[in-house]
């Protein structure tokens, strides 16, 4: 038997197609959209990927990324420029599992670099932690590809820090007094931090401080702002921050004592690709290094980080004329 259909149903049925032929056409377009920007993220998730040249006589200089790390590059920046030679930059690359490829590659040339955990990354048999013994063991850890300059007296060393209130609660002094605290402490540090020797397995090894896996809480910043906010806000109880960091002294934060050394000395210390380092750069930063107290690194930190907020780039212009480092180096 034929049917018929009204020609409201009619409409509505015509009404209806055309609304599942727009939805279709959305959803191959958003598929479409969705897969091209999965492929432009794929490509441009690591800005190092694409390895760079080794020839020519720029010099890219880059940093780790953290407010310290940019402050000393752009210092370095400047004083490679005053000293006649060309340089780009690159800063806030990630953590040293990123730019020590990116500086192997030529991505970038020079990178102001930590003593200690650099020998702990490179060599992650070592067991240095002092100054000479860091400084001793280096040369042998760079291989053929990387090169140090002068380390400078000032350091900026991984401390595990507490605010006075709990450090108040639980009588902490040392790392070793927050030990038996272990299943209580959510514990904020950036991820690499849960497998470098001088961080959860050395603390653990080292005091006994034993930070469950669901108790680690990754901040990528580098002890930074969103470390120390998450420190200060209760959402971790400690954290790790460099010592030269003002928002310990700002926030009245504790340093827990490191008497057995987990960690290692952290001279600040030029990182080279051996195949960018010239005997003019060379002297450039080992003047930069011999004014880089610890001191002078928490003025720099003050200025960038403090209450006066300076771009790292204007902070560093500053302090290379207060140091009389804005004429070529002898």
């Amino acid at each position: 038997m034929k049917t018929t259909i009204s020609p409201d149903a009619a409409r509505h049925r015509r009404l209806a197609l055309r609304v599942m032929l727009r939805a279709s056409r959305f959803l191959v377009a958003a598929a479409a959209l969705a897969a091209a920007m999965i492929l432009s993220a794929c490509g441009n998730s690591d800005p190092l990927a694409a390895s760079g040249s080794c020839e020519g006589d720029t010099l890219t200089v880059g940093s780790a990324n953290f407010p310290e790390s940019e402050t000393v590059a752009n210092v370095y920046a400047e004083v490679l420029r005053v000293n006649g030679l060309e340089v780009d930059t690159r800063f806030n690359i990630g953590s040293r599992e990123a730019y020590v490829p990116a500086l192997r590659q030529c991505a970038i040339s020079v990178i102001p670099e930590y003593t200690g955990n650099l020998l702990q990354y490179l060599d992650k048999n070592a067991t240095a932690t002092s100054s000479t013994d860091i400084d001793t063991a280096l040369p042998a850890a760079l291989g053929s590809d990387l090169v140090i300059g002068t380390p400078a007296p000032g350091q900026n060393s991984d401390a595990v820090v507490v605010t006075k209130e709990t450090a108040d609660r639980w009588n902490l002094h040392s790392i070793a007094d927050l030990a038996a605290h272990s299943a209580e402490v959510k514990f904020g540090a950036p991820a690499e931090f849960q497998e470098r020797a001088g961080g959860l397995p050395g603390l653990k090894k080292t005091y006994n401080l034993d930070i469950a896996a669901e108790n680690f809480v990754p901040i990528a910043d580098g002890g930074g702002p969103a470390t120390v906010r998450a420190l200060v806000e209760g959402q971790v109880t400690a954290a790790d921050i460099f010592t030269t960091s003002p928002a310990i002294a700002q926030n009245n934060l504790v340093v827990l004592e490191d008497p057995k050394h987990n960690f290692a000395a952290q001279n600040v210390v030029p990182l080279f690709n051996a195949a960018k380092q010239s005997d003019r750069a060379l002297a450039a930063l080992n003047a930069v290094s011999a004014k880089l107290t610890t001191d002078e690194l928490i003025k720099l930190n003050d200025a960038v980080s403090g209450s006066s907020k300076t771009e790292p780039k204007a902070a560093a212009v500053a302090w290379v004329a207060a140091q009389g480092l804005n004429t070529p180096a002898g």
